[in-house]
């Protein structure tokens, strides 16, 4: 509220919107909304307002989450209990803390039930109005692309990036023309330090580890080769060239095989967070709602649904600790690795059939060549 004030106030330099917690550091999309909920709430006065306000925001993206589930049909009925009723941080972050990051997810999950839809261009509008709210979106945009140039092609996504562009110059524009620079540099900050003190997942690595470069940038590179594992080995399941991509879907020899929009989206974003400089608690939001379709994606025997709802429940009590520990932040990264694990050899593809091979046997001689 204290961010979004100035700006109802007429300032449009973004270099001098801040608060108490520090300046601003959203896109724009993010101060219009909460501008909003800042007039809504009597100038940011209403508190119990704003609060169910955000109940409303969670129920709605579960009924989001829940139509993406229906279209996959991958998850058993009974994991939807844990998703409701079983994280008190998910309840926290919602509902008590009023952040913005289940906003932009909400978004985020309304542009994916376009996209089952076949709905690409409005799905890319939402999916760029959820990256404005905050930048975390950014994680599945490495698999929306792919998913773009596999279902269009090189020419015929660039109106879809076009759009995704478009917008947010439009919804920066204000800030734009009156201190470019400062706006850019504010809200799409990618080398912004965090603190150490509220890190989820590092609190194992002395401090100046956690704050040095280099480490920022070993997670950077093993973020890149990850995705390029994945875009070659797990995404991509044509016999061509992954470069194939680039061309129209018409002029491809051989049609992929179907691609699941969720498995891609997903998994980027998943791929992301394992390798975040920093998660902070109202992070956890951004990957909960898609770890029960990353576990039950793979084939699933029946003795195998006991250790990965165990392993969900060791998750959620890592971000349940606070402060976290070495051993929360220990326990958080060896529960991300047996994801990763099971996601890159349970979705594996099925090795290619042999041909069936000459019989040896001398042919029959018939009676009559006899």
């Amino acid at each position: 509220m204290e961010e979004v004030e100035g700006f109802a106030n007429g300032t449009l330099d973004y270099t001098q919107l801040k608060g108490d917690t520090g300046p601003l550091v959203y896109p724009a999309g993010f101060v219009y909304i909460f501008l909003g909920l800042y007039y809504a709430t009597g100038r940011g006065t209403d508190i119990r307002l704003a609060q169910y306000l955000f109940a409303g925001l969670y129920l709605l993206n579960l009924l989001l989450v829940f139509r993406i589930y229906c279209r996959t049909n991958k998850v058993p009925p009974y994991v939807f209990f844990f998703m409701c009723c079983a994280s008190y941080r998910i309840h926290s972050i919602f509902v008590l803390r009023l952040f913005n990051d289940p906003v932009a997810m909400a978004i985020l999950f309304l542009a994916i039930n376009l996209f089952l839809e076949e709905h690409w261009s409005w799905g890319c509008f939402l999916f760029s109005l959820a990256v404005s709210v905050k930048m975390n979106i950014l994680l599945f945009a490495p698999g929306l692309l792919f998913l773009l140039l596999q279902r269009f092609g090189l020419l015929g996504c660039i109106p879809k990036l076009c759009i995704c562009a478009l917008l947010q110059v439009v919804l920066g524009l204000p800030f734009l023309l009156v201190n470019p620079v400062g706006y850019l540099t504010r809200s799409f900050d990618l080398g912004r330090q965090f603190q150490f003190k509220w890190t989820v997942n590092w609190r194992f690595l002395p401090e100046e580890v956690f704050q040095n470069r280099a480490f920022h940038a070993t997670l950077l590179l093993a973020h890149l080769a990850g995705l390029g594992l994945f875009a070659l080995h797990r995404w991509h399941r044509s016999k061509e060239s992954i470069l194939a991509l680039l061309k129209d879907p018409a002029e491809r020899k051989h049609t992929s095989p179907p691609l699941t929009i969720v498995f891609v989206l997903f998994s980027s974003n998943f791929l992301g967070v394992c390798c975040s400089r920093s998660l902070h608690y109202q992070f956890y939001v951004w990957y909960f709602h898609t770890l029960p379709y990353l576990l039950w994606c793979t084939p699933t025997t029946k003795l195998a649904h006991m250790p990965k709802v165990l392993l969900l429940g060791v998750i959620e009590l890592c971000w349940n600790t606070y402060p976290s520990t070495v051993c929360s932040s220990l326990s958080l990264h060896i529960c991300h690795g047996l994801v990763l694990l099971q996601l890159w050899y349970g979705t594996a593809p099925p090795p290619a059939p042999h041909p069936p091979q000459p019989s040896r046997r001398p042919a029959a001689i018939s009676k009559k060549a006899q």
